[in-house]
């Protein structure tokens, strides 16, 4: 996969205690990479980064610690960066602006002020959010070249962090330089909403949900009309990790920002998603509370994805129906028979990525 580019590189990763960025580190992990990972401790308890023993370098700080991540970046010499470190609850950034802003846009900062002073880094790729663009709730997809934007603290601090990076590689990382004055690509990607098992975060959708049902608890679901990007969380690591590659490979035309997500009509509303859930797991029950003092989120969101697909040949490889019964499946079977399926998932999307023909997976 990715032309083997990952095996044995040097490569670090901010938020690998997250739902992501494990997942990211367990994918990494299967491609033979030499990883480091700087994050807070895991978030949750049970957290899917210490369901898996990942034989890595865990450095446990905060984005924020300027210093302690130079330090860092020092010591270990990564090739290629995926930062994924961020305050990332639309909820709790209302309730904590400040600590969202310097998380998500100071934090971002430090990590490319520590990669200018580190040599060896030789590619960088910044994951933001599809929150990040000016969000006018209207029926088409958000291209890259469309203004950007963001109502609630957390959308507007990836907002700034996409503003950041587009100045760092205008500023420090300039693709018309690339090989002159510096030798470091970077780019930037935007996923839609992603699903998957090992999610404990508060204030989400499925990690709501798959408690409640295991607790044999309702759950309140609190925008049932909201439309959304879903996808599987294995869905937008794969674009990562193909962009990734491309800048380690030098090319250049590549140093951008990137969308990540399903195709439109693959596009689900909570509804939706809380009846596949219900018909995979019947115990799951719900109420919808229509309080009108909830904070604002969005109603529609959508994400056109066509660069993706035209320039870096990427595709999804499982639509919204599979991602949803994969993730019902994952929860199940944890808190039924304890069994934890990340690593079946992972081979069962590289085998259904292999038999559509998409490019990074091919053998």
């Amino acid at each position: 996969m990715f032309d083997n580019i990952y095996s044995n590189k040097n490569i670090l990763i901010t938020g690998h205690t997250g739902f992501k960025g494990s997942w990211l580190a367990l994918w990494l992990s299967q491609l033979g990479a030499q990883i480091t990972g700087y994050s807070l401790q895991p978030p949750t308890d049970p957290n899917h980064f210490q369901l898996h023993d990942l034989h890595i370098n865990s450095v446990i700080c905060d984005i924020r610690n300027a210093d302690k991540l130079k330090q860092v970046f020092q010591e270990q010499q990564p090739e290629i960066v995926f930062h994924l470190a961020a305050q990332a609850i639309v909820r709790r950034s209302y309730r904590e602006p400040v600590e969202t802003f310097t998380s998500n846009v100071l934090g971002t900062i430090n990590l490319l002020e520590a990669a200018r002073a580190c040599d060896s880094v030789r590619a960088i790729v910044i994951v933001t959010s599809d929150k990040c663009y000016e969000n006018k709730e209207w029926f088409w997809g958000y291209r890259e070249i469309d203004p950007l934007g963001g109502y609630d603290p957390y959308s507007a601090s990836k907002g700034c962090a996409e503003i950041v990076t587009g100045c760092w590689r205008n500023s420090y990382f300039n693709p018309k330089d690339y090989g002159k004055s510096h030798q470091t690509l970077l780019a930037s990607a935007r996923a839609g909403n992603v699903i998957g098992g090992g999610d404990w975060a508060a204030d989400r959708l499925i990690p709501d949900i798959m408690r409640a049902t295991a607790q044999s608890q309702k759950v309140t679901i609190r925008n049932p009309h909201a439309t959304r990007p879903w996808q599987h969380v294995l869905e937008p690591l794969s674009g990562y990790l193909l962009l990734g590659q491309r800048l380690l490979e030098g090319r250049k035309e590549f140093a951008d920002a990137w969308n990540f997500g399903p195709s439109e009509e693959e596009n689900l509303s909570v509804d939706e998603i809380v009846g596949q859930v219900k018909a995979l797991w019947p115990k799951m029950d719900y109420h919808i509370e229509g309080s009108p003092d909830q904070p604002h989120e969005a109603g529609l969101l959508r994400l056109d994805c066509s660069k993706a697909r035209a320039q870096l040949q990427w595709a999804p490889a499982w639509t919204g129906s599979n991602a949803v019964e994969k993730t019902v499946s994952w929860y199940r079977n944890f808190y039924e028979t304890g069994i934890i399926l990340s690593m079946d998932h992972l081979h069962q999307y590289v085998a259904d990525a292999q038999n559509k023909h998409i490019a990074w997976a091919e053998k």
